[in-house]
């Protein structure tokens, strides 16, 4: 039996182990990098090449898109002093989903979703709405999930760790890491 393909987006290597346990039984899986928020770019390629050699080693294929942290900082402009979680942040995953849904129907994918929702500082609600809605407008299926549900955020913590992952301590924008130092 042929397995839908699904479209993973993929923050960062420590939220993919969790998502890919709780798929790979009824999707084949492909990661997809699409993260031009993530400042500055030294802290970007740290991550995908952290993802490319999980992918690597799980056996999975892994995709990326093109760095473009231009059209991110023109997308939240005048969003800068929003609070994380806040307005700011809707751009963004609506950002990176629309690309992604892009991508997917580009490619001949099935469904897509994404690892923002293992983090606890996400809100899987929005991610998932907004998901949804970009899915419908695509003709395509958006898997709604919350994958910080039934302890996935400490069982991403655990896999970080047998996997030897490199954990960031902050998002990924310039904002974030502002507020983190903070």
């Amino acid at each position: 039996m042929n397995k839908n393909r699904l479209l993973l987006h993929s923050c960062c290597a420590p939220c993919v182990p969790v998502p890919l346990e709780r798929l790979q039984s009824d999707y084949d899986v492909t990661c997809f990098f699409y993260n031009p928020n993530i400042h500055p770019e030294e802290e970007y390629l740290k991550r995908l090449i952290e993802l490319k050699n999980l992918a690597k080693l799980l056996k999975i294929e892994n995709l990326a898109a093109e760095y473009d942290s231009e059209r991110w900082f023109e997308l939240v402009k005048d969003l800068e002093n929003e609070p994380e979680g806040g307005k700011r942040c809707a751009v963004c995953f609506k950002m990176r989903l629309h690309e992604t849904v892009k991508f997917a129907k580009q490619q001949g994918f099935d469904i897509f979703t994404t690892t923002l929702t293992i983090s606890p500082h996400k809100n899987a609600i929005l991610i998932n709405q907004i998901g949804s809605e970009l899915g419908d407008q695509n003709n395509i299926k958006f898997l709604e999930a919350n994958f910080k549900k039934k302890n996935g955020y400490r069982r991403s913590i655990e896999l970080s760790k047998l996997y030897n992952l490199y954990r960031q301590n902050y998002c990924g924008c310039i904002y974030s890491q502002r507020e983190k130092q903070k």
